[in-house]
Protein backbone atom coordinates (compact mmCIF):
# COMPACT_ATOMS: atom_id res chain seq x y z
CA UNK A 1 0.00 0.00 0.00
CA UNK A 2 1.70 3.36 -1.18
CA UNK A 3 0.09 7.22 -1.45
CA UNK A 4 -0.51 6.51 -4.91
CA UNK A 5 -2.48 3.42 -4.59
CA UNK A 6 -4.67 5.54 -1.82
CA UNK A 7 -5.11 8.35 -4.09
CA UNK A 8 -6.62 6.34 -6.90
CA UNK A 9 -8.61 4.53 -3.94
CA UNK A 10 -10.26 7.92 -3.44
CA UNK A 11 -10.75 8.88 -6.83
CA UNK A 12 -12.67 5.61 -7.36
CA UNK A 13 -14.79 5.60 -4.44
CA UNK A 14 -15.63 9.57 -5.47
CA UNK A 15 -16.22 8.17 -9.07
CA UNK A 16 -19.05 6.13 -7.62
CA UNK A 17 -20.93 8.90 -5.45
CA UNK A 18 -20.20 12.16 -7.91
CA UNK A 19 -23.17 13.01 -10.16
CA UNK A 20 -25.92 11.41 -11.62
CA UNK A 21 -28.40 12.31 -14.83
CA UNK A 22 -31.14 12.80 -12.16
CA UNK A 23 -31.77 16.75 -12.14
CA UNK A 24 -34.38 15.55 -8.64
CA UNK A 25 -30.81 14.11 -6.58
CA UNK A 26 -28.92 17.76 -8.30
CA UNK A 27 -31.32 19.70 -6.38
CA UNK A 28 -31.83 17.40 -3.46
CA UNK A 29 -28.26 17.39 -3.12
CA UNK A 30 -27.81 21.06 -3.41
CA UNK A 31 -30.01 22.38 -0.94
CA UNK A 32 -29.27 19.60 1.47
CA UNK A 33 -25.57 21.29 1.50
CA UNK A 34 -27.08 24.95 2.03
CA UNK A 35 -26.27 25.48 5.65
CA UNK A 36 -29.37 28.30 4.86
CA UNK A 37 -31.74 24.86 4.48
CA UNK A 38 -30.98 23.82 8.12
CA UNK A 39 -31.43 26.86 10.05
CA UNK A 40 -34.79 25.67 11.35
CA UNK A 41 -33.01 23.16 13.06
CA UNK A 42 -30.33 24.92 14.71
CA UNK A 43 -32.98 27.19 15.88
CA UNK A 44 -35.07 24.83 17.48
CA UNK A 45 -31.83 22.95 19.21
CA UNK A 46 -31.90 26.47 20.51
CA UNK A 47 -35.46 26.38 21.84
CA UNK A 48 -34.59 22.65 23.10
CA UNK A 49 -31.50 23.86 24.91
CA UNK A 50 -33.67 26.94 26.81
CA UNK A 51 -36.34 24.97 27.57
CA UNK A 52 -34.73 22.23 29.36
CA UNK A 53 -32.04 24.12 30.92
CA UNK A 54 -32.57 26.12 34.19
CA UNK A 55 -30.75 28.94 34.20
CA UNK A 56 -28.60 31.50 31.68
CA UNK A 57 -25.58 30.09 32.76
CA UNK A 58 -26.64 26.64 31.99
CA UNK A 59 -27.90 28.18 28.22
CA UNK A 60 -25.13 30.15 27.91
CA UNK A 61 -22.08 27.00 28.32
CA UNK A 62 -24.03 25.12 25.91
CA UNK A 63 -24.06 27.41 23.66
CA UNK A 64 -20.75 28.15 23.78
CA UNK A 65 -19.86 24.66 23.69
CA UNK A 66 -21.34 24.68 20.43
CA UNK A 67 -19.86 27.60 19.25
CA UNK A 68 -16.65 26.37 20.13
CA UNK A 69 -17.00 22.49 18.50
CA UNK A 70 -17.85 25.34 15.11
CA UNK A 71 -14.56 27.22 15.89
CA UNK A 72 -12.51 24.29 15.90
CA UNK A 73 -13.79 21.75 12.96
CA UNK A 74 -14.21 24.50 10.91
CA UNK A 75 -11.17 26.45 12.15
CA UNK A 76 -8.31 23.82 11.75
CA UNK A 77 -10.19 23.07 8.74
CA UNK A 78 -10.28 25.90 6.60
CA UNK A 79 -7.87 28.21 7.65
CA UNK A 80 -4.90 25.46 8.65
CA UNK A 81 -5.10 22.09 7.12
CA UNK A 82 -6.45 23.46 3.67
CA UNK A 83 -4.16 25.85 3.65
CA UNK A 84 -1.06 23.87 4.57
CA UNK A 85 -2.24 20.68 2.71
CA UNK A 86 -3.02 22.17 -0.61
CA UNK A 87 -5.07 19.36 -1.61
CA UNK A 88 -7.26 20.00 -4.79
CA UNK A 89 -11.39 19.39 -4.65
CA UNK A 90 -12.11 17.00 -7.24
CA UNK A 91 -13.42 20.29 -8.70
CA UNK A 92 -10.05 22.19 -9.43
CA UNK A 93 -7.72 19.13 -9.84
CA UNK A 94 -5.82 19.21 -13.15
CA UNK A 95 -5.53 15.11 -12.98
CA UNK A 96 -9.67 14.73 -12.95
CA UNK A 97 -11.75 18.39 -12.82
CA UNK A 98 -12.90 17.62 -16.44
CA UNK A 99 -14.33 14.14 -15.52
CA UNK A 100 -16.17 15.35 -12.11
CA UNK A 101 -19.92 15.96 -12.59
CA UNK A 102 -20.20 19.57 -11.54
CA UNK A 103 -23.83 21.01 -10.56
CA UNK A 104 -25.04 23.92 -11.18
CA UNK A 105 -21.17 25.66 -11.94
CA UNK A 106 -20.97 24.82 -7.82
CA UNK A 107 -16.92 24.33 -7.61
CA UNK A 108 -15.90 25.77 -4.35
CA UNK A 109 -12.96 27.16 -3.05
CA UNK A 110 -9.50 25.41 -4.63
CA UNK A 111 -8.49 23.29 -1.32
CA UNK A 112 -10.59 20.31 0.14
CA UNK A 113 -8.75 18.91 2.93
CA UNK A 114 -10.20 18.13 5.02
CA UNK A 115 -14.38 18.63 4.84
CA UNK A 116 -15.34 21.35 7.07
CA UNK A 117 -19.00 20.36 6.24
CA UNK A 118 -18.18 16.65 8.21
CA UNK A 119 -16.21 18.08 10.87
CA UNK A 120 -18.86 20.89 11.78
CA UNK A 121 -21.96 18.59 11.34
CA UNK A 122 -20.36 15.38 13.06
CA UNK A 123 -18.78 17.81 16.08
CA UNK A 124 -22.04 19.30 16.67
CA UNK A 125 -23.90 15.71 16.21
CA UNK A 126 -21.77 13.92 18.58
CA UNK A 127 -22.12 16.87 21.64
CA UNK A 128 -25.92 16.64 21.70
CA UNK A 129 -25.82 12.46 21.48
CA UNK A 130 -23.78 12.85 24.84
CA UNK A 131 -25.88 16.20 25.85
CA UNK A 132 -29.18 14.74 25.38
CA UNK A 133 -28.25 11.43 25.44
CA UNK A 134 -31.52 10.19 22.99
CA UNK A 135 -30.90 7.51 20.60
CA UNK A 136 -33.68 8.38 18.15
CA UNK A 137 -32.17 12.03 18.08
CA UNK A 138 -28.47 10.65 18.08
CA UNK A 139 -29.96 8.58 15.19
CA UNK A 140 -31.39 11.42 13.58
CA UNK A 141 -28.64 13.84 13.70
CA UNK A 142 -25.60 11.33 12.51
CA UNK A 143 -27.62 10.76 9.46
CA UNK A 144 -27.87 14.27 8.92
CA UNK A 145 -24.17 14.46 9.01
CA UNK A 146 -23.66 11.69 6.79
CA UNK A 147 -25.91 12.69 4.53
CA UNK A 148 -24.05 16.18 4.61
CA UNK A 149 -20.87 13.96 3.52
CA UNK A 150 -22.71 12.45 0.78
CA UNK A 151 -23.50 15.87 -0.86
CA UNK A 152 -20.26 16.97 -0.91
CA UNK A 153 -18.93 13.73 -2.99
CA UNK A 154 -21.97 13.94 -4.73
CA UNK A 155 -21.11 17.68 -5.89
CA UNK A 156 -17.53 16.82 -6.39
CA UNK A 157 -16.14 19.26 -4.16
CA UNK A 158 -14.65 16.56 -1.80
CA UNK A 159 -12.90 13.22 -1.92
CA UNK A 160 -13.74 10.73 0.33
CA UNK A 161 -10.31 10.57 2.43
CA UNK A 162 -11.33 15.06 2.76
CA UNK A 163 -14.87 13.40 4.11
CA UNK A 164 -13.35 10.67 6.32
CA UNK A 165 -10.77 12.74 7.97
CA UNK A 166 -13.71 15.50 8.44
CA UNK A 167 -15.71 13.25 10.19
CA UNK A 168 -12.67 11.84 12.73
CA UNK A 169 -11.75 15.42 13.60
CA UNK A 170 -15.40 16.11 13.99
CA UNK A 171 -15.44 13.46 16.20
CA UNK A 172 -12.37 13.89 18.34
CA UNK A 173 -13.70 17.90 18.79
CA UNK A 174 -17.48 17.27 19.84
CA UNK A 175 -16.48 14.43 22.20
CA UNK A 176 -13.91 16.71 23.82
CA UNK A 177 -15.92 19.78 23.69
CA UNK A 178 -18.47 17.80 25.53
CA UNK A 179 -16.40 16.53 28.54
CA UNK A 180 -14.97 20.15 28.99
CA UNK A 181 -18.43 21.06 29.24
CA UNK A 182 -19.64 18.32 31.85
CA UNK A 183 -16.05 19.20 33.95
CA UNK A 184 -17.52 22.84 34.26
CA UNK A 185 -21.62 22.22 34.11
CA UNK A 186 -20.63 20.10 37.50
CA UNK A 187 -18.56 22.69 39.19
CA UNK A 188 -21.31 24.81 38.94
CA UNK A 189 -24.65 22.73 39.31
CA UNK A 190 -25.46 19.45 41.34
CA UNK A 191 -24.73 15.81 39.58
CA UNK A 192 -28.47 14.72 38.60
CA UNK A 193 -29.57 11.76 37.42
CA UNK A 194 -33.15 11.62 35.59
CA UNK A 195 -35.16 8.64 36.40
CA UNK A 196 -38.66 9.27 34.34
CA UNK A 197 -40.04 7.76 31.07
CA UNK A 198 -40.92 11.65 30.17
CA UNK A 199 -37.11 12.72 30.59
CA UNK A 200 -33.76 11.10 29.63
CA UNK A 201 -31.00 10.71 31.55
CA UNK A 202 -29.79 14.43 31.46
CA UNK A 203 -33.17 16.26 31.72
CA UNK A 204 -33.98 16.13 28.19
CA UNK A 205 -37.82 16.01 27.42
CA UNK A 206 -38.86 13.39 24.82
CA UNK A 207 -41.50 15.34 23.53
CA UNK A 208 -39.04 18.45 22.55
CA UNK A 209 -36.81 15.73 21.44
CA UNK A 210 -40.18 14.57 19.54
CA UNK A 211 -39.91 18.28 18.23
CA UNK A 212 -36.44 18.55 16.65
CA UNK A 213 -36.96 15.10 15.09
CA UNK A 214 -40.30 16.58 13.72
CA UNK A 215 -38.27 19.83 12.10
CA UNK A 216 -35.46 17.69 10.80
CA UNK A 217 -37.85 15.40 9.11
CA UNK A 218 -40.15 18.50 7.98
CA UNK A 219 -37.45 20.07 6.15
CA UNK A 220 -36.07 16.67 4.33
CA UNK A 221 -39.90 17.18 3.18
CA UNK A 222 -39.47 20.63 1.87
CA UNK A 223 -35.98 19.39 0.18
CA UNK A 224 -37.45 16.61 -1.14
CA UNK A 225 -41.00 18.78 -2.58
CA UNK A 226 -38.59 21.18 -3.94
CA UNK A 227 -36.55 18.52 -5.89
CA UNK A 228 -39.39 17.51 -7.36
CA UNK A 229 -41.34 20.63 -8.04
CA UNK A 230 -37.88 21.98 -9.72
CA UNK A 231 -37.30 18.29 -11.80
CA UNK A 232 -41.11 18.75 -13.03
Amino acid sequence: MNIEWLLELDRQVLAFFNGSDSLFLDVVAMTFTSGLTWIPLYLALFYVVVKNNENMMQIFLIVMSCALCLFLADGLADYIAKPYVARWRPTHDPVIKYTVDVVGNYRETDYGFFSAHAANTFSIALFFAFLVRSRLLTTVLVAWSLLNCWTRMYLGVHYPGDILVGLVWGAMVGTSVYFLYRKIYYRLNPKLNYVSSQYTSTGYSHSDIDLLVTVVVGVCCYIVIRAVIVAI
